[in-house]
């Protein structure tokens, strides 16, 4: 009998005598007994280097097609490298830790509270592979055999056709004690170092109660398969804090659902790469991303805008009671066709709403949503308040077809209304604001909008009621 099977065979009868093998109370599914990384030499005491018995699992997690990892409610210490032969890209080369390649039946990890914590010390960035030291080069920077990192993903999971699932788990890329080299890359610092990569997988992912922080990359990477699915991945009740380029980053895939999920403060741990958005939603390599949907998410406080998308072949967004903060950037930068927003506040200001002239439906549209420059309401209290020194609440200067419906405005603090002209509409909106700077609302007016304030309307265009400072005016062209 080989020592795989005797390992599955163990793990089972280990996972029966304990009464834990495979669902247990609260359990979303099963994939079959329990598979333990102390069964391949894991101590998960928070001191000893875990990382081969991870890899070593997930080696064999692999091998079965699938199966179900029960981690301890405890730490474990993750993250090696090793210094390289001259002749490779890498100067200090990480080790994998749980890389889960073609599982054609469920993959299962349940964290249980587990905390994954990256061991300090380890490098991330350009080094001199002879002597250790940080190197810094003019950017852009490609030069191999001087990459490190600590980790390319904790856990990566690609290719597979069977059910996912991520489950109650911690991952700690531990970014304050990593040795940080020099830039590499186009800008800052491009290279591996997540906490979670989906990459190119056909089955649903379900990933549920994790906290992915400190990542010297991204928290989440999705790449996924440029393919309609039966069901869609859900990613639900996460959080990615502090973390060097993006909480979230989208890169490719159809169908991701994500609710009650925090983005926040990326690039605020010593490191920042751009964009450092709380999300970034950018189609690569001639792949496509359509049909994502965000339900009562929150992204605030990071270096770049809050939610930022337009590169790369991009659309049908839908963001349903969520709520951007900016405090260093935008709230949000909507640049992709046909991203929807309802119900949603905006602390700080938007940008570059995606407009189209020849088809209207593919615009930006704001629904029941809510504009705000109150500094309570960001974190240090501080609101970011856009690169012109107006600071219009939405800097939209060519945004044709942009819509706002029912939409309120309340402006307390430094920022002044919209920016915009007369092709963006404006239909039953409430707006007021407080600065004594000159607002520029110009837009295409509809239904019953109320405006309090020094606001400059000309050249909009009248079809509706429009009441300023007390005074309607009339419909037309506003000279």
């Amino acid at each position: 009998m080989n020592r795989e099977r005797r390992n599955l065979l163990r793990a089972a009868a280990g996972a029966a005598a304990l009464g834990v093998a495979s669902g247990g109370a609260g359990s979303e599914s099963s994939a079959g007994p329990a598979i333990r990384p102390e069964q391949f030499g894991a101590k998960g005491d928070g001191v000893t280097n875990d990382t081969r018995a991870f890899a070593a699992m997930a080696q064999f997690v692999s091998r079965q097609g699938g199966g179900e990892v029960v981690l301890r409610q405890t730490t474990y210490l993750v993250g090696s490298q090793r210094r390289t032969l001259p002749s490779e890209d890498y100067a200090f080369d990480p080790e994998p830790v749980m890389e889960f390649f073609g599982c054609s039946a469920p993959l299962v990890i349940r964290g249980n509270g587990a905390v994954l914590r990256c061991a300090s010390g380890l490098r991330f960035g350009a080094f001199d592979r002879e002597s250790g030291r940080p190197v810094r080069r003019a950017m852009p920077n490609y030069k191999k055999g001087e990459l490190s990192s600590p980790y390319k993903w904790m856990i990566k999971a690609e290719r597979c056709s069977g059910r996912i699932e991520i489950s109650d788990l911690e991952l700690d890329g531990n970014l304050p004690r990593l040795q940080v080299g020099g830039p590499w890359g186009d800008a800052d610092y491009q290279l591996p170092g997540c906490g979670i990569g989906l990459y190119e997988n056909s089955g649903p992912e379900i990933i549920r109660r994790v906290y992915a922080h400190h990542h010297p990359l991204d928290g989440i990477t999705i790449d996924g398969a440029d393919r309609d699915r039966s069901a869609p991945s859900v990613i639900e009740d996460v959080r990615c804090e502090y973390n060097g380029r993006q909480g979230c980053s989208i890169v490719g895939g159809r169908n991701y659902a994500f609710t009650n999920c925090k983005f926040r403060h990326t690039g605020k741990a010593g490191i920042a790469s751009a964009p450092g958005a709380g999300v970034d939603i950018e189609a690569e390599a001639g792949k496509k991303i359509r049909a994502l949907r965000f339900d009562g998410c929150e992204f605030s406080d990071n270096l770049g805008p809050g939610v930022i998308a337009g590169l790369g072949d991009s659309e049908a967004i839908a963001f349903t009671g969520c709520t951007f903060i900016g405090t260093t950037s935008w709230s949000a930068w909507p640049a992709a066709p046909s991203m929807r927003f309802s119900r949603c506040r905006f602390v700080g200001p938007i940008v570059s709403a995606y407009g189209d002239r020849a088809h209207p439906e593919r615009a930006a549209q704001f629904l029941d949503c809510t504009f705000l420059d109150d500094p309570a309401l960001a974190p240090g209290g501080k609101v970011f308040i856009g690169q012109n020194t107006d600071g219009p609440i939405a800097d939209l200067p060519n945004s044709p077809n942009a819509r706002f419906s029912r939409c309120t405005f309340r402006l307390t603090a430094r920022a002044v209304l919209p920016w915009t002209t007369n092709v963006v509409t404006f239909a039953d909106c409430t707006m007021a604001q407080a600065s004594v700077k000159v607002s520029y609302p110009r837009g295409h007016f509809v239904g019953r909008n109320t405006i309090s304030g020094k606001a400059d309307l000309y050249s909009a265009i009248i079809d509706g009621v429009v009441i300023l400072n007390g005074q309607t005016l009339p419909r037309g062209p506003y000279v």
